[in-house]
């Protein structure tokens, strides 16, 4: 951070430190975005806006369909975004969401055009502001003082030409030739995927210019875009030694349906009801093109602002924000994902073709079957969100003698809602599969019994055979609902000590210090339904339960900040500063500290270093969320198929009967069960965040920086992979892990709830990344041409290793990515180069050039943690190098017009079979790379 010329110098606060200084540069890193760079990236979802910043991994946000919260969140270093601590000035923000993964603030409840700045401090911080800053803070200044009314309106669209990524448009035309109902290449696209809002900011001064009150007013709507909309993402592709094919999933749209006597499968071939042999090649089921590849959303927001001095030593000063978002995510339909019924040879929906095929030749005979169907009748799997949130804070702060202080009270809540469309329930389709023949009529057993008279039989054996009648018995609601609160009060006092006599006679400034106290409640409730609670919503991934449960600290923390020599040979500033912080919870006590030093031997050269000791203490998802089957990403299940990769002895070990081996069916969608669950025995994770840097200021118009950073985490709280333990019992037997596998009666992990591996919250091995940040500014006047200004930021990422079981070695993701342990991509270098040229002519010019260094599978690591068979068309998403355009025209004083456009050459991100579930979405990983195509957009700002 640099200062503006001309601008008289008082003390302020900069993130990462409560002591206010007059140093614009602090002790730790800190990337800063102002409100004019935020209208130039014509980015109106914040986490889009962070995630093009080279220290941030892609997270949550409105490109994620399956796995969904329905919240945006930010992952600085890519160490889990439950590791940064979000500020909205300076004040931390409330839990997002009560749902899995969704204890990080929500970033949707930030309106990016109230943005003054964002100041992104990037290394640990927990000593300063308390647990979850162990990768960094993000502290969003709002534009809280403002005087006028400014009127705000921003649209954006995608453009995109098809262009036959990876050769998947090809793939998709040729199975389109004998499935056209289920493959179609779409065509170039003029506009979509379309983004409007429009905001109202005003403020005054009062009472003499005592006071100012400010209000924002904004809307935000945001259309659906589907994976059918894009040709790479028009099926859903698997890949093999030859290149890409359309996979899909095994539950079709015909039926998939198994006969347990001879494991034969079929499938309905007509509306006759004929039945034919299932062709994996050609009757899987292509479950992309409804995906969501954005999800449609709409939001209201309202911020209000108010301060009054109420005498030279006192200004009280008062927030409220409220956000109201509802969004929508759809996947693939659900349906029957491998239930298993008994079926007679009388039941009147058989056709003749169907008792020959499941070998039903005589009244009374029966044969078990396993049911696979799509209900592609009821359409697409919605989990509907609505999260609504409020915030206030009022406090007071002022200056008494050498001492400035602030007192605060904080009380934020989140109101959250997710309504399940279009799920089967459970147990109705055993009752309406278990149907009897009552004088010719194909009736439910539960009518005929009288256990459930609403029961309406369904018709998998034809096609078109399923009515409305049958879907309005069939298909449930689900309900969750919660809320998250947050309560907290804070003091904070600061003072230059020179006043008491504390200065080093070598100083200017005297020594400066910083005291304050916190207490703090964090609240999380979420109530389900009873179909929801048990896990019978067909294809919902297993039971989700309630949860309720609160954390309550109290902290007390301290900085000292010792300038040592100032304006002395060698030593124009020679500064030490000190921090520590002491939590008290419930059931333990945490202790934080850090120490750092600045020194700039003459103006144009400052070194920098600091070294933290952090803690995180375990969330209250982590803690408390009750016990049940998630899924997990796999290539396939070694003990699948009828050549399993692995051998009969090892797989024994995993529970694999002699009768099952060579038997097991694998799952076509590469998913798999495990068991997730919180511990409350968890203890807070450790860590140590060190980082050293240089800044050059050789001339008056140039800035340059780099700093190395070192983050390690102890007690890593997280899941043991279910990947590492599968292998691990395969390869040793180690009951440890063998234990943890349960395999249902079929022998699967995926096609009943009971097969799946145990992965419940621990606290085990651990994380660590390092690297260093490059950062440059530079201005040139350009005589009677404007002004041509540079900016730099880059990320060389040297490590990111995860030692996931103590003492069992270590891999390290960098360059690498990958369906479950490295996951996400993270290239080995990222950078952003922009060139803004004002002109003399009321209009400024940027380019922006944003690049992605290339990532490889995995598998192609030499770790053997990690090495794996691979597909040559999964072993490398190439580099990305995207350029954008941006032009901003003051047609009046008070008026201002913006044009621009994003991935200017419409580039396609890569094409992956391996993805990750979350983050990984329509062959690629959108919330890494430029997905959509082109990005048009346009702002318009008048001010009076």
């Amino acid at each position: 951070m640099t200062a503006l010329p001309g601008l008289a110098q008082e003390r302020v606060e900069i993130t990462g430190s409560r002591i206010k200084t007059i140093e614009v540069e602090g002790i730790s890193p800190v990337t800063v975005i102002d409100a004019k760079e935020i209208k130039v990236e014509g980015l109106r979802n914040v986490e889009s806006l962070l995630n093009n910043l080279p220290q941030v991994l892609a997270d949550q946000g409105s490109t994620v369909a399956n796995g969904a919260t329905g919240t945006a969140t930010v992952d600085l270093r890519g160490i889990g975004p439950e590791r940064t601590l979000v500020l909205v000035n300076g004040r931390r923000m409330m839990i997002g969401s009560p749902v899995q993964a969704g204890t990080s603030p929500d970033l949707n409840q930030i309106p990016a055009g109230l943005i003054r700045r964002v100041e992104v401090l990037t290394g640990g911080a927990s000593a300063v502001y308390g647990s979850d800053a162990v990768a960094g803070v993000v502290n969003f200044i709002m534009n809280d003082r403002f005087e006028g009314v400014q009127l705000q309106l921003n649209h954006s669209f995608y453009n995109h030409s098809q262009q036959n990524a990876a050769g998947v448009a090809d793939i998709v035309r040729a199975r389109g030739a004998t499935n056209p109902a289920e493959f179609n290449v779409p065509g170039d696209k003029s506009s979509d995927g379309k983004s409007t809002d429009f905001s109202v900011l005003l403020g005054g001064n009062f009472a003499n210019n005592k006071g100012n009150a400010t209000v924002y007013f904004s809307y935000k709507k945001d259309d659906a875009l589907l994976q059918s909309e894009r040709d790479f993402s028009a099926c859903s592709v698997a890949s093999s030694a030859t290149g890409f094919v359309c996979g899909g999933s095994g539950t079709n749209a015909t039926g998939r349906i198994t006969n347990l006597t001879n494991n034969r499968v079929f499938t309905t071939a007509d509306a006759n009801g004929t039945a034919r042999t299932f062709a994996n090649a050609t009757d899987q089921y292509n479950f992309g093109p409804l995906n969501y590849f954005q999800r449609p959303s709409e939001r209201y927001g309202f911020n209000a602002y108010a301060n009054y001095e109420v005498s030279k030593f006192a200004k009280v000063y008062g927030e409220f924000s409220f956000h109201d978002d509802h969004t929508v995510a759809q996947i693939a339909p659900g349906g029957a994902f491998g239930s298993i019924h008994t079926v007679a040879f009388d039941n009147p929906l058989l056709s003749a073709s169907w008792r020959t095929a499941l070998g039903l030749v005589n009244p009374g005979d029966t044969t078990d079957v396993v049911l696979q169907r799509r209900n592609v009748e009821g359409g697409g799997r919605q989990s509907e969100f609505r999260n609504t949130s409020f915030r206030n804070v009022v406090g007071v702060k002022g200056d008494v003698g050498p001492w400035s202080y602030d007192g605060y009270l904080i009380e934020g809540r989140v109101l959250y809602t997710q309504n399940e469309k279009n799920y089967f329930l459970t147990p109705r389709i055993a009752r309406a599969m278990d149907v009897v023949n009552v004088n010719g009529v194909a009736t439910c057993r539960s009518v005929q019994d009288g256990t459930d008279p609403a029961c309406v039989p369904y018709n998998p054996w034809r096609l078109g055979g399923v009515t409305q009648a049958q879907l309005d018995y069939l298909q449930t609601p689900g309900l969750r609902k919660g809320s998250t609160e947050l309560s907290m009060q804070g003091f904070t006092a600061s003072a230059d000590l020179s006043n008491y006599g504390l200065k080093l006679p070598t100083a200017k400034d005297g020594i400066g210090v910083a005291i304050g106290l916190e207490n703090r409640r964090e609240k999380l409730s979420r109530e389900t339904d009873a179909s929801t609670a048990a896990g019978d919503l067909s294809g919902s991934g297993g039971p989700t339960a309630g949860i309720n449960g609160q954390i309550r600290v109290k902290e007390v923390f301290g900085e000292v900040r010792v300038p040592i020599m100032q304006e002395k040979p060698f030593a124009d500033v020679l500064n030490a500063s000190l921090s520590a912080r002491s939590s008290k919870y419930e059931k333990f006590n945490t202790d934080t500290w850090g120490v750092g030093m600045e020194w700039a031997p003459v103006k144009q050269v400052r070194l920098r270093g600091s070294v933290q000791r952090t803690t995180r203490a375990p969330n209250l998802i982590e803690l408390f969320t009750a016990q049940g089957n998630n899924l997990f990403d796999m290539e396939s299940d070694p003990c699948a198929g009828e050549t399993p990769q692995a051998t009969r002895e090892q797989c024994a070990r995993t529970g694999v009967t002699a009768a099952q081996y060579g038997t097991i069916q694998d799952s076509p969608a590469d998913q798999y069960n495990f068991l997730q669950g919180g511990n409350p025995n968890l203890r807070p994770e450790r860590g140590e965040s060190k980082t050293f840097g240089i800044v050059l200021s050789p001339m008056a118009n140039l800035n340059l920086s780099v700093d190395y950073f070192d983050i390690k985490v102890k007690d890593n709280i997280n899941i043991v992979d279910p990947t590492t333990t599968l292998s691990k019992c395969l390869a040793t037997g180690d009951p440890v892990f063998c234990g943890l596998i349960q395999r249902d009666r079929l022998g699967t992990l995926w096609l009943l709830d009971e097969g799946r591996i145990v992965a419940t919250n621990t606290n085990i091995g651990s994380v660590r990344t390092n690297g260093l940040d490059f950062g440059a500014s530079y201005t040139q006047r350009l005589g009677g041409m404007g002004t041509l200004g540079v900016s730099f930021v880059g990320t060389l990422l040297k490590k990111h290793e995860t030692e996931e079981i103590p003492g069992d070695g270590s891999y390290d993701c960098v360059g690498l990515y990958g369906a479950n342990k490295c996951g996400t991509p993270r290239p080995e270098w990222r950078h952003k180069l922009r060139f803004t040229w004002q002109t003399p002519w009321s209009a400024d010019v940027s380019v922006t050039w944003r690049h992605l260094g290339e990532v490889e599978q995995q598998e192609t690591s030499t770790n053997p943690l990690l090495a794996g068979p691979s597909n040559p068309v999964d072993r490398l998403l190439g580099k990305r190098d995207y350029l954008d355009l941006a032009g901003t025209w003051n047609v009046t004083k008070n008026f201002q017009l913006l044009f621009g456009v994003n991935n200017l050459l419409d580039k396609d991100p890569p094409i992956t079979a391996q993805l990750n579930t979350g983050t990984g979405n329509g062959n690629t990983y959108p919330g890494v790379y430029d997905s959509f195509g082109r990005r048009i957009f346009f702002n318009a700002t008048y001010t009076f």
